[in-house]
């Protein structure tokens, strides 16, 4: 198995930031575009400027800027940030283990995210092709 993975290590790795960067960004698409349902299933969207706004333009640029590999470092630190403080704020209260309280999705996104940052954008990214230039 260490000759397979090694292998596409790095072509597993884009995928798993391109695909982690826009399903991240499909929840700021529902919040501050109102796409998929919106905030109640009818297209609704969250005030810019609340918490829940800003949470969603950082999920929707945040992860469109990982998905696309560029700022890839910065983008993932803040988004990792963001979905650490969600995991204290929003679910920590409601139970000690994520399973207890909801939180497997914030507490995922933040250790991949973390990840990111650590590994930066790799191959097929913007950023990449950029400093080829």
């Amino acid at each position: 198995m260490q000759g397979i993975a090694s292998k596409y290590r790095e072509q597993t790795y884009a995928l798993m930031r391109i695909v982690v960067g826009f399903l991240f960004s499909c929840h700021g698409a529902r919040k501050i575009l109102g796409l998929f349902g919106g905030m109640d299933g009818e297209g609704a969207t969250a005030d810019l400027f609340s918490q829940i706004g800003l949470a969603g333009a950082i999920e929707l640029v945040g992860g469109l800027a990982v998905a696309l590999g560029v700022f890839t470092g910065w983008a993932a630190f803040l988004s990792s940030g963001l979905m650490a403080v969600a995991y204290f704020k929003a679910h920590q209260a409601q139970g000690t283990l994520p399973i207890q309280n909801g939180g497997e999705l914030a507490a995922a996104y933040s250790f991949l995210f973390l990840f990111i940052t650590a590994r930066g954008s790799g191959i097929w990214s913007l950023g990449g092709l950029l400093k080829k230039s």
